[in-house]
């Protein structure tokens, strides 16, 4: 897979500052959306390091560690997409909760056709 498909997630975080600023939408939106993101990034690789590392011997470590990193940092993303929703005012925290949805959602696409597939060869 290529490189620009693979951080096609952070391609689209660069396109979105331009989009912000004609658009006149709250750059503090965007740079919490750019904050949590880059988080949300750092600790996948993170875990996914140390995942590889646990479950080289067991498979059933290696899908906790994917599974909680993966709830953990959906609970981070929505407690500071709340809270910068209720400290700042509602366009700003819609404004990052959309451009986080959009970022998930093409990071995920990529992520589901980048697998490898396996099919079970045909019994004779």
């Amino acid at each position: 897979m290529t490189a620009l498909l693979r951080n096609l997630d952070l391609v689209l975080l660069g396109i979105a500052l331009p989009v912000f600023a004609v658009a006149g939408l709250p750059l503090v939106g965007w740079l919490t959306a750019a904050v949590i993101w880059i988080a949300w990034r750092g600790i996948g690789v993170w875990t996914d390091r140390k995942a590889t590392e646990i479950g080289a011997d067991n498979p059933g470590k290696l899908a906790g560690v994917a599974t909680g990193s993966l709830i953990g940092r959906g609970w981070m993303m929505a407690f500071v997409l709340l809270g910068a929703g209720l400290l700042t005012d509602d366009r700003t925290g819609l404004s990052a909760a959309l451009l986080c949805a959009v970022l998930f959602t093409s990071s995920f696409v990529v992520r589901m056709l980048s697998r490898p597939t396996h099919q079970a060869s045909p019994v004779s």
